[in-house]
């Protein structure tokens, strides 16, 4: 009987979902993995090659999730941090992936081909953005899309009040950041 590849490649990818966002790289077992999984070991490896590439294989796997659920729009970045918030509290287990990977492969996602697309899409859309007088131009697109990311991931920390509280804070802060014309 023919294996389908496609179905186990998936099965595994989502057990090292909840191995690598539970544990992160260093703390995940490919044991663990291939027992969710319902594969052996050396199937993973023969797939994936190393944990390294099975952490980055299934953190681009999200990634990709993330920036089709989650359009930019360089004209609303109060709505897409809105967004992005609540992709966050929707999803906790994908942004614990995104936080152990940053920790544990510093640099790679930069490097990750999808979010280097994304990212110079973005920069372009907002640097056009400011250009036109449309978002305020005091920080440079790069420095001012780390802000609005870092603003949108605060879901948790620490803990809101409320959920809602919390998304009215994200979007009133990235609203005031980006709005063109003089300052308080």
């Amino acid at each position: 009987m023919a294996r389908d590849s496609t179905a186990t490649k998936q099965r595994i990818l989502d057990a090292a979902t909840v191995e690598f966002a539970a544990h992160g790289l260093a703390g995940a077992r490919v044991d663990r993995v291939a027992e969710r999984a319902g594969a052996n070991k050396q199937l993973i490896y023969a797939y994936f090659g190393s944990k390294e590439r099975l952490f980055d294989t299934t953190l681009a796997t999200h990634l990709e999730r993330f920036i089709e659920a989650v359009p930019f729009d360089a004209d609303d970045l109060p709505g897409y941090a809105a967004a992005m918030f609540d992709f966050g509290v929707a999803h906790p287990d994908l942004l614990r992936l995104l936080q152990w990977h940053t920790l544990e492969r510093p640099g790679e996602l930069a490097r990750m081909e999808q979010n280097h697309q994304s990212t110079r899409r973005k920069l372009a859309a907002l640097a056009e953005a400011q250009a036109a007088g449309r978002v305020d131009d005091t920080l440079p697109p790069a420095e001012l899309l780390a802000v609005v990311l870092a603003v949108a991931r605060s879901y948790d920390d620490p803990a809101p009040t409320s959920v809602t509280a919390r998304r009215a804070s994200v979007t009133t802060a990235v609203r005031r950041l980006v709005t063109p014309g003089p300052r308080p």
